[in-house]
């Protein structure tokens, strides 16, 4: 394990997997190295590349410094690139896939950049935020109301009533309460794409590095429609689909194409 300070002062702990040139993993709401995919995405990558997995500030052994700011983030990113040699690799899932474009956007040292379903909202059959959605999250938060804080986010992002009933039942529940307070988060990182409009042309002109842009054959048509306007977009992307794949990535369906395209 390995910790860098960022430039605000924030302590961020990650580690490094393997051999080969440097990939850092971003991962997106709720998720950080010891709790959703990143280990397996570590473990099947490890043998080609270098795999950097870390903790966004706020989650798992990362500190965190109020108040928060997208850029802080992005300076999070910058700090640990620099600490493993300073050009690496980035891929990052849903809105970790968000942060990941703004990072690369920033020149922070990222050489080629891979998204998964970053969850931007630009066609008209999109799930629209609730208008009230960013006040009851952080009024919640506000509260130490946690677990109606990520009850609130799992509506949000369609997961069924049964399915989040069942999981305050189990360890996990803990695991995700750790981290709703971060749930803003991700908010703030989706700014450009939170509501129905087309992504903005020019806003990512400076992530020039070739980029590979990629959804599940599987996921909703609106995410499909976001992943092909974010490949638009961007300088120099590529977009590609996964066969049989849902926002729930499988390691084993994306650590071929990750490879064969960073290498």
């Amino acid at each position: 394990m390995h910790a860098v300070t960022s430039r605000d002062g924030t302590t961020i702990v990650y580690e490094k997997t393997g051999s080969g040139p440097p990939l850092l993993i971003v991962d997106g709401a709720l998720c950080h190295r010891a709790f959703g995919p990143s280990k397996g995405l570590r473990n099947k990558l490890s043998g080609d590349f270098t795999v950097i997995t870390y903790d966004r500030r706020g989650r798992g052994d990362s500190a965190d410094t109020p108040p928060y700011a997208v850029e802080r983030e992005i300076e999070d990113i910058e700090a640990v690139a620099k600490d493993v040699g300073g050009a690496i690799f980035a891929f990052g899932m849903s809105s970790g896939a968000a942060l990941a474009v703004e990072a690369a956007n920033s020149g922070v040292g990222i050489t080629k950049l891979a998204t998964y379903e970053a969850p931007y909202l630009v066609s008209q059959d999109a799930p629209q935020e609730p208008p009230d959605y960013a006040g009851r999250l952080n009024e919640f938060i506000a509260a130490g109301r946690r677990g109606d804080a990520v009850k609130l986010f799992m509506k949000l992002v369609g997961t069924p009533s049964f399915a989040v009933f069942a999981m305050q039942l189990t360890p996990v529940w803990k695991k995700l309460k750790a981290v709703a307070h971060t749930l803003p988060y991700d908010h703030a990182i989706l700014e450009p794409g939170r509501q129905y409009q087309p992504l903005p042309e020019q806003r990512w002109s400076a992530a020039t590095m070739p980029a590979l842009v990629m959804d599940g054959g599987k996921s909703p048509d609106w995410m499909r429609d976001a992943q092909r306007a974010l490949a638009d977009v961007l300088p120099d992307a590529e977009y590609r689909t996964l066969a049989g794949q849902t926002h729930l990535l499988k390691p084993d369906a994306v650590a071929p194409v990750l490879t064969e395209f960073l290498r």
